[in-house]
């Protein structure tokens, strides 16, 4: 009975450790989004990644504006979509099961990572 208890107050001082989260600082957010700013502490400098899909780029209204490009890339991006038959005697309106969608346009996506 005597070891249960001594078991019981092991687990418990165990559990309250293991809850106890640190707090983490972190400067960079995810890049998930279109446009991330990243700034840095230490250097003050702005750092922005930003992409154009399919012959949107406006690229020149932001070295324009003092930024200078640090990393360009680009890769294959599929603009748009376009419904086809998956048959010859298939009629899309009666029956959607035969429809098939493939890409229409692609493009290119050109990412940019900038420093201001």
């Amino acid at each position: 009975m005597h070891r249960i208890k001594d078991l019981s107050k092991i687990f418990f001082v165990l559990l309250f450790l293991t809850s106890c989260k640190t707090s983490i600082n972190n400067d960079e957010t995810p890049i998930n989004s279109e446009v991330n700013i990243i700034e840095s502490k230490n250097s003050e400098k702005k750092r922005m990644e930003i992409k154009f899909s399919c012959g949107d780029d406006r690229i020149s209204e932001y070295l324009n504006d003092g930024w200078i490009i640090l990393k360009e890339d680009s890769q294959e991006k599929i603009c748009t979509w376009k419904s086809v038959p998956a048959t010859k005697d298939c009629d899309m309106e009666k029956d959607k099961g035969c429809k098939i969608t493939q890409p229409d346009k692609i493009g290119e996506e050109k990412i940019y990572l900038l420093e201001k």
